[in-house]
């Protein structure tokens, strides 16, 4: 079960990345159920609008889900941002169910630069966290990064 899981998200990565190479500049949310899903540079856009977690797929690949039930409070986001964005629904072959289009006016990349910029560093704050958990123990090690940023503190009140 575990592997057509996996053969599915394959199939639907590879529709993705078709449907990216005629539509670079869109965030492609694809309708699988009771789910929408988008994959890759679109993952960081909707994380960072919405803050949606961020999943990494076994072949490095960003993933990131929101329940249907969220659809019109996104489109709407990303209308109001003046985003791009196609909506293709797995029931019907991935056919386009919705497509927004601001041609010159579109604010993909601007928001993908900040966004990327953004939860790049949230996810290193999180392995950090992360690494500090495995050694809760280690007092000197968390002394020295409270010294660090105490220090910070320090110079930035200056």
């Amino acid at each position: 079960m575990v592997f057509w899981g996996n053969a599915m998200k394959m199939g639907i990565i590879k529709i993705v990345e078709n449907v990216k190479e005629i539509h670079r500049e869109y965030v492609v949310l694809i309708k699988v159920g009771n789910f929408y899903y988008c994959y890759g540079r679109d993952s960081y856009i909707m994380s960072y609008l919405f803050q949606y977690k961020i999943n990494i797929l076994k072949d490095g690949m960003y993933s990131c889900a929101f329940s249907k039930n969220a659809i019109h409070k996104v489109t709407a986001k990303l209308e109001n941002r003046k985003i791009n964005y196609l909506i293709l629904d797995r029931r019907n072959n991935y056919q386009v169910e919705e497509k927004c289009n601001y041609k010159n006016l579109n604010e993909y990349i601007k928001c993908y630069e900040k966004a990327k910029s953004e939860i790049s560093s949230k996810m290193r704050i999180e392995k950090i966290y992360c690494e500090l958990l495995d050694n809760i123990k280690d007092k000197e090690l968390i002394s020295e990064i409270e010294k660090v940023i105490y220090e910070r503190r320090k110079i930035q009140s200056n």
